[in-house]
């Protein structure tokens, strides 16, 4: 019992780069699988997508108005109006059946397919159309260069380009590309399965009363909202106590079940009945690290089992929170070919005194907001890995770097954004 008690105290800390880099090199991707184009909404494509023809692929018109030859119309102007003759009524969707001859127009629709020998097109508010006859013609009094109002073949694409690439995740955009390309069924990866397990004799099920000593099992459902933002499935397996041997009964258990990931919650630390902290000194995977250089967080642990992760993060709400943005969502969103998978940093000033003594870099929720043109971030609710309401207010993790007397208004510092956990 020494001998472990002290491998708990003695453990290697690791910086949080050193430790995120350790899990991303041993990251797998998910399977995939053919969906249809409503269902891949939200999800992550599996492949490049190629045009196969140019867009648009046909000249098409930009407003209601004239198909005209330019040079008919150089000349034109209020005191001297060209008139063209209009051979044909082209909508959406039809295909001219005249070519534009010298002297000639065709009233074209937005959208409409601009006919061979027309190269601008003149919009309706700039003619006059008037009868001649049994026919019609129109007026123009101002020159239009070339090409005005015509999307060319191959304006946003040429035949073969690649618009949309493996792991972008797709969106409203996206989804309209993979629509006017013809997906009818989409090559995405399959979202990760998580698998959940709490731990700690603590906690009561989310339906249950209060009782002196206990509370709710909030993490899991936190973690769940965490995991659907990153495009993951959660899967609820529970929770067991401070009983080591069945602890490990249900770990291994879902290790060797369909999910791709486990995650456990408390028992990392280093009391008595930290049970997670002992599993990972004894168990038949490979640990690869189980202490983090950070607060909150320390003891946040990860290790791998027949190439399926098994992440150990804290019981503390704000402390299991910053554990997951910072090493089970790259995990997840690595897992679905995302291109950058790490968080993007951005510099802010910091907005008030922070002077708390810190050994390892802390990473605090936070809020940010422009002033002046510059960006600032300050602090939200309680700074403790117990606090769990300043969660809900969070836009972003602000990284204090160690420091024996704090950080003064005004100083430069970095954060991390979290939109990606708020499901904007």
């Amino acid at each position: 019992m020494a001998t472990r008690l002290e491998a708990k105290f003695r453990r290697q800390a690791w910086t949080v780069e050193h430790a995120r880099q350790a899990v991303l090199d041993r990251l797998r991707p998910a399977p995939t699988e053919l969906v249809g184009l409503g269902d891949a909404i939200g999800r992550r494509l599996a492949e490049d997508v190629r045009t196969e023809e140019p867009i648009p692929r046909f000249r098409r018109s930009g407003m209601d108005g004239f198909a005209v030859r330019s040079e008919d119309i150089a000349q034109a102007s209020p005191l001297a109006p060209v008139e063209l003759k209009v051979v044909e009524r082209i909508p959406c969707g039809e295909v001219p059946r005249q070519t534009i001859a010298r002297g000639q127009a065709a009233r074209i629709m937005t959208g409409g397919m601009v006919p061979d020998g027309a190269d601008t097109v003149v919009m309706l508010e700039m003619t006059e159309e008037v009868t001649r006859g049994s026919g019609a013609s129109v007026i123009i009094r101002r020159a239009v260069s070339e090409g005005a109002n015509l999307s060319p073949i191959g304006e946003e694409a040429a035949s073969g380009a690649v618009l949309l690439r493996r792991g972008e995740r797709i969106g409203a955009g996206q989804a309209a590309v993979l629509a006017a390309l013809g997906y009818s069924r989409v090559s995405v990866f399959r979202r990760p399965k998580v698998a959940i397990l709490s731990t700690g004799t603590e906690l009561l099920q989310v339906e249950e009363p209060l009782a002196a000593g206990k509370i709710r099992n909030s993490n899991a459902y936190m973690l769940a909202a965490q995991i659907m933002s990153a495009g993951g499935e959660p899967l609820f397996a529970g929770q067991v106590p401070d009983d080591a041997a069945r602890a490990e009964r249900m770990i291994y258990g879902l290790l060797s079940s369909d999910a791709d990931l486990v995650i456990a919650t408390g028992g990392v630390s280093v009391g008595d009945y930290d049970i997670m902290a002992d599993f990972f000194l004894r168990w038949k995977g490979t640990t690869l690290f189980n202490k983090v250089a950070m607060r909150p967080g320390s003891p946040t642990s990860a290790g791998v089992w027949r190439d399926k992760f098994l992440l150990g993060l804290s019981g503390n709400p704000s402390a299991c929170f910053v554990g997951f943005e910072l090493f089970v969502r790259p995990v997840l969103l690595g897992m679905q070919g995302a291109a950058e998978p790490l968080p993007r940093p951005f510099a802010a000033y910091l907005d008030e005194d922070y002077r708390k003594v810190n050994a390892y870099p802390r990473y605090i929720r936070g809020s940010w907001h422009i002033r002046d043109g510059q960006c600032y971030v300050r602090p939200v609710g309680l700074d403790q890995s117990s606090a769990m309401l300043s969660i809900k207010e969070a836009a972003c993790l602000i990284v204090i770097p160690p420091t024996k007397t704090g950080i003064g208004r005004g100083e430069l510092v970095q954060a991390i954004p979290l939109e990606g956990a708020m499901f904007l």
